[in-house]
């Protein structure tokens, strides 16, 4: 049995190499569950959760990292969110009948769009080509281009659980003087790592995968983090949206409706207001001295 939900890191020790194992199952079929998405579009979706989190890892503060195609196809939008507590959530958009479309098909000349979200602070947004119609070989180019890493990702997704490896070559720096100086040794981790098979990267456990790998390498791995799948809305937010609408406009919804209902596109909690409701949410913003937008 593999290992569920977890994430972990390692490195091979005296070689400018790091790498990261992530296997995604009940976290993966909560964002599912939620939508009815085509077999080729939870591949595509259970591949960008994967990276997310390998790529999450190397946050070095609380936020999130976001990962979104921007689509000008019948896919118009997939986006996966990971936080620096690696909770995830996931969410896409299209339009008619897209069984059995490649991702190029899918997404036409459309971008993956990278966004680094610390919260508190500026974000930072990288953004890269998707002709290579591969998710994998798109994030290494950003990788490359964005912060000069060599970076390789082997990603695997359908319905019942998503997984990945990355392997990164870590820059040459006085600090590393321990390192040797193999210079075979990042063709080398890689080209053993192109031999894994799709079902051992999903079914294997972290350590069964990396002995098989790199038993003749000195690896020291690192304790596994869990990943779990967590909405970040909440009914305070959605208030602060309804305050943002305005009274009036929240009262001309009510003038043909019971209550005002608010469905979040990511995990679809359904968040209802009655007038009753509506009357405190306006009153409690006089009580701040915040603005209604009465009119």
């Amino acid at each position: 049995m593999h290992d569920r939900d977890l994430h972990q890191r390692f490195l091979f020790e005296y070689l400018a190499v790091r790498g990261e194992l992530v296997h995604l199952n009940q976290s993966w079929l909560e964002i599912l569950k939620r939508h009815e998405y085509p077999a080729n579009l939870q591949k595509i979706m259970g591949e960008m959760a994967a990276a997310a989190v390998l790529l999450s890892a190397t946050l070095k503060f609380k936020g999130s990292l976001i990962m979104q195609i921007q689509g000008k196809g019948p896919l118009s939008m997939a986006v996966i969110e990971v936080t620096s507590e690696r909770t995830l959530r996931g969410l896409a958009q299209w339009q008619g009948d897209i069984t059995g479309m490649t991702l190029p098909e899918l997404a036409g000349a459309g971008t993956l769009a990278i966004t680094i979200d610390p919260g508190a602070g500026e974000r930072y947004q990288g953004i890269v080509d998707l002709s290579s119609g591969d998710i994998g070989k798109a994030l290494e180019d950003y990788m490359l281009r964005s912060q000069q890493l060599q970076t390789r990702l082997w990603l695997f997704a359908n319905g019942s659980y998503a997984a990945g490896m990355l392997l990164q070559k870590m820059p040459d720096t006085p600090a590393n003087e321990l390192l040797s100086h193999d210079d075979d040794a990042w063709p080398r981790v890689t080209q053993l790592a192109n031999t894994v098979k799709t079902d051992e990267l999903a079914l294997l456990k972290f350590e069964e995968l990396i002995r098989r790998l790199y038993h003749e390498e000195d690896v020291r791995v690192f304790e596994k983090q869990p990943v779990s799948f967590r909405c970040s809305c909440t009914r305070e937010r959605v208030v602060d949206m309804l305050r943002m609408l305005g009274y009036e406009e929240i009262q001309s919804i009510l003038d043909t409706e019971t209550n005002v209902g608010v469905r979040c596109q990511f995990c679809n909690h359904y968040y209802e207001f009655d007038r009753v409701d509506v009357e405190e949410v306006f009153a409690a913003n006089v009580a701040a001295g915040k603005p209604t937008t009465r009119h």
